[in-house]
């Protein structure tokens, strides 16, 4: 059972007791990311959570890593577009340390100047090795080609030209504006119990709240082609459709679809373009939903002689697919997988701690597990197959990196 929990000045907390475990997950999620930034602090998300390992007014970058090493637990962050996460896992014993680390992270990290100059070199080295990934780095032209200027298009680790912009006030600046009580949700899983939670209500009760109310711009999905050239041993090939945000009513369907097109070893991208013509070793199809929209990608990399063969095999499978639908056992075959890595992760405190820091910032609400299996065993034949024509029968975007920088001669 999750316990939700808010403080006076609206932050939010999730608790999930698991009495049967030994572990405890922690994580502050802050609901920012490359979306809410500007042309000129693209990258400041990312960027600050780097920051946030490089010393506060009570800890050195190397006693943070120490504080968790030496109880063997784990430490970690990421950024996304939308959110930015701080988590820990340790031992149940060892909760009120990584608690205190991470907090001392949150309010009193310094963001002194020779660490600002150290880590900039360092995301600079994160950013050149993601240009030398095509691999990669095509997934970042796709959102280029498929949402242009808008802020859903930026890279997360912003550009090289901007990095060099950032100083102690850019960081709190933005954190000023964008990490508010309303906009962060600590989620626990584990075993702790409620007064592990007045902790964290006492330590976090003065966050401030915002001054504005956040506004979304939905962006026109604009289904245009972004080609580059580079001298790589394969062709890199990503293809964009329009899809659902988070919390639209179909996105189960769109998940079973996802599975059934490109989301598994049985899919029809994987045993129609490596199975059967041996066309790449790496081919697969993945949904990525934000809060007013989404976009479902197809990537594949081929040797360039085999490019065309490779794009005419996935446009057969997505026109199949879109005509002539799927059938009742890949459905049945899809619910079965789906529940069962769902139900598989949630073994985890951590995978726990995710679904419910994730579902309690974006969506504002939580579904058990068995209303999660009832809406997946809910999705019929017809809802798949209809929300298959209505994606795959409207315009996509296009980002190829080749060694010459040319589309597909059949491209359409």
């Amino acid at each position: 059972m999750i316990q939700k929990f808010e403080t006076p000045n609206g932050l939010r907390i999730v608790l999930e007791k698991i009495p049967t475990v030994r572990s405890v997950s922690i994580g502050i999620w802050i609901g920012t990311g490359s979306r809410f930034e500007s042309t000129e602090v693209n990258g400041v998300s990312h960027f600050l959570e780097h920051m946030f390992f490089k010393g506060t007014k009570k800890r050195t970058a190397q006693e943070i890593a120490e504080a968790f090493d030496g109880i063997g637990g784990q430490v970690n962050a990421f950024t996304s577009k939308e959110y930015t996460c701080y988590y820990a896992k340790v031992l149940d014993d060892h909760a009120q340390i990584a608690l205190d680390v991470l907090s001392d992270m949150f309010f009193h990290s310094l963001f002194e100047e020779h660490e600002l100059e150290k880590e900039k070199n360092v995301v600079l080295e994160e950013i050149k090795m993601y240009e030398d990934a095509p691999d990669d780095i095509v997934h970042d032209l796709l959102a280029v080609a498929s949402f242009g200027t808008h802020s859903l298009g930026y890279p997360i680790l912003g550009t090289k030209e901007t990095l060099k912009s950032f100083s102690d006030k850019t960081l709190r600046d933005y954190m000023n504006d964008q990490y508010t009580a309303e906009n962060v949700v600590i989620s626990v899983a584990g075993n702790v119990d409620e007064s592990f939670i007045q902790q964290i209500e006492s330590i976090f009760k003065d966050v401030d709240k915002s001054k504005q109310k956040r506004e979304y711009i939905t962006p026109a999905f604009l289904a245009e082609k972004v080609v580059r050239k580079k001298e790589t041993e394969q062709a890199h090939l990503c293809i964009g459709f329009n899809g659902l945000g988070i919390g639209h009513e179909d996105i189960y369907s769109l998940v079973l679809l996802n599975n059934i097109l490109g989301g598994s070893m049985s899919s029809r991208l994987f045993q129609e373009v490596r199975e059967k013509r041996g066309l790449a070793y790496s081919v697969f199809s993945y949904h990525s939903s934000y809060h007013d929209n989404g976009m479902l990608t197809v990537y594949s990399g081929t040797a360039p002689h085999q490019l065309d063969e490779l794009y005419e095999t996935i446009m057969a499978t997505l026109d199949n697919i879109s005509k002539n639908g799927i059938t009742e056992k890949e459905l049945t075959k899809g619910k079965e997988q789906l529940k069962g890595n769902l139900m598989l992760s949630l073994e985890s405190t951590n995978s726990r701690m995710s679904r419910n820091g994730k579902n309690e910032l974006l969506l504002k609400r939580h579904r058990s597990l068995d209303e999660t299996i009832e809406e997946i065993n809910n999705v019929s034949l017809t809802n798949v197959n209809n929300l298959s024509f209505e994606i795959f029968s409207k315009a996509y975007s296009t980002a190829l990196i080749s060694p010459q920088g040319e589309l597909p001669k059949n491209f359409k």
